[in-house]
């Protein structure tokens, strides 16, 4: 069977691409369409589908701009209600695509229309699954996102319906069918994803915690909640763009790819309620930047955290960019939604410089120099996640989470210097920017994070797990 996995690493996201007898189908397709248009033209096949496995929530998919350009379908699964013209299947639906089949198979949990579509080849053999964000590779969809918009149903609910959809649906299965799921180890859409982008049923079945044989509806739901953080702010917005529609990726490009000179660039800043955003590498960031910008390397998992701590897909923007990554910038901010752009500093940073602005840097100095500075009376502020620093922290470090720093600034020390740092150096200049962009000046970055710390004499604590204790 010809099906190809599309994978994006900075958001953690995969399509796919089938195609057999001239005839194409795209599965959960990025905003960015045309490279699916160009394999299809490459196959000398046309796109006849374009399945949604569920109105996603942590980027836009680019089913409503591919049908246009196409003439595809958008299919759905049932309960499905999108503000635009689409099939809504029903369970156990069949579509051909060329000489395959496509089973539309409905499994609400992670949400209600959720749906898996199974792949069957010309010889009626059941090949894969693409099971959405319903199935991981080491996990299942969080049961959460859908109570943005149906505010009767409780997680509870929804991790009970995806209990039922796992054993009654995809579970029977046979062990031998490939799994395709829609995300990897990085999204927020689950907790505790695999690297692996694929795997067998039956292999899932013997690791996924979620797919033990013996495990009761109650011990499900109470394993799959524990330790489910909060969903990004973004995300309800994302979803109201996927049911609502959007517009056009290459309006969004045309009108946002706007070269400002430096002084029309600060005016613009001053007048407006914009964000700067700089996206160069926290390396170069950390020695010149625009006073109160916030940083967000396009180098990292950018666009899902713009979406988390930028928050507001509406949001003004203003970009500083690495010379020739204008484009790619806008079209990163688009997958997750940020459409409002009003320009980039032409020329960047340097520019801005030779203009005779102003500007700020970050007091950042290396592991060696901090394990050199550091005392008991020192304050460390470690920006990791929970999980990170509860494996393997400095000794009285304080965790502030960099995805929680707009809602703990009180954690935040106001009248004395505190060292910071992440795990390799990205986080920590992201929350470094944010802090200052908020008046904390007082603060000083350790370059390399943990990596570079475990090279020194720092002291640590480390995680030791009970079985081992004696």
């Amino acid at each position: 069977m010809k099906i190809q996995q599309i994978y994006t690493g900075c958001i953690a996201q995969a399509a796919y691409y089938l195609e057999s007898n001239g005839e194409a189908a795209i599965f959960d397709p990025l905003r960015e369409v045309q490279p699916y248009i160009d394999k299809a033209n490459a196959d000398n096949a046309k796109i006849k589908y374009i399945f949604e496995t569920h109105f996603h929530a942590d980027f836009v998919s680019g089913h409503i701009d591919l049908a246009k350009k196409t003439g595809g379908k958008i299919v759905y699964g049932p309960t499905a209600k999108p503000e635009f013209e689409a099939i809504i299947a029903t369970d156990n639906q069949e579509f051909k695509v060329g000489n395959y089949t496509v089973k539309a198979i409905h499994t609400p949990g992670h949400t209600l229309e959720s749906t898996c579509y199974l792949l069957i080849d010309e010889n009626g053999k059941q090949h894969g699954i693409i099971t959405g964000d319903t199935l991981f590779i080491g996990d299942v969809g969080r049961p959460d996102l859908a109570q943005a918009l149906v505010k009767e149903l409780t997680t509870e609910k929804l991790a009970s319906y995806l209990f039922d959809s796992l054993r009654n649906k995809i579970m029977p299965l046979p062990d031998d069918l490939i799994v395709y799921p829609s995300h990897g180890a990085g999204s927020a859409c689950g907790k505790n994803m695999s690297k692996e982008t694929t795997d067998t049923l039956g292999n899932q079945k013997k690791t996924n915690y979620a797919l033990r044989a013996d495990m009761t509806r109650e011990e499900f739901i109470a394993e799959l909640l524990e330790g489910l953080g909060l969903p990004p702010a973004y995300f309800p917005q994302n979803v109201m763009m996927n049911i609502q529609g959007y517009e056009s990726l290459d309006k969004v490009i045309e009108k946002s790819l706007k070269p400002l000179k430096p002084k029309e660039f600060e005016a613009l800043a001053n007048q407006s309620e914009a964000v700067v955003l700089d996206v160069r590498h926290e390396d170069d960031f950390v020695k010149a930047f625009i006073p109160r910008s916030v940083f967000i390397g396009i180098q990292g998992n950018f666009a899902p955290w713009v979406g988390a701590l930028i928050m507001d897909v509406k949001q003004p923007l203003l970009l500083v960019t690495p010379e020739g990554k204008e484009q790619e910038t806008i079209t990163r901010l688009s997958r997750v939604g940020f459409d409002n752009v009003l320009g980039f500093l032409d020329g960047g940073i340097e520019a801005w410089k030779a203009a005779g602005l102003e500007t700020d840097h970050i007091n950042s100095i290396t592991p060696e120099q901090f394990a050199a500075e550091l005392s008991e009376k020192n304050i460390v502020v470690d920006a990791r996640k929970p999980t990170e620093y509860e494996a393997e922290h400095i000794e009285k470090a304080v965790n502030i989470p960099l995805d929680t720093v707009n809602s703990n600034l009180d954690m935040v020390p106001k009248n004395e210097d505190f060292y910071l740092h992440c795990a390799g150096g990205y986080r920590s200049v992201i929350m470094a920017s944010i802090l200052k962009s908020r008046g904390f000046h007082n603060l000083i970055n350790v370059e390399k994070g943990i990596s570079g710390i475990r090279n020194t004499a720092v002291p640590m604590t480390h995680f030791v797990c009970p079985s081992t204790l004696k």
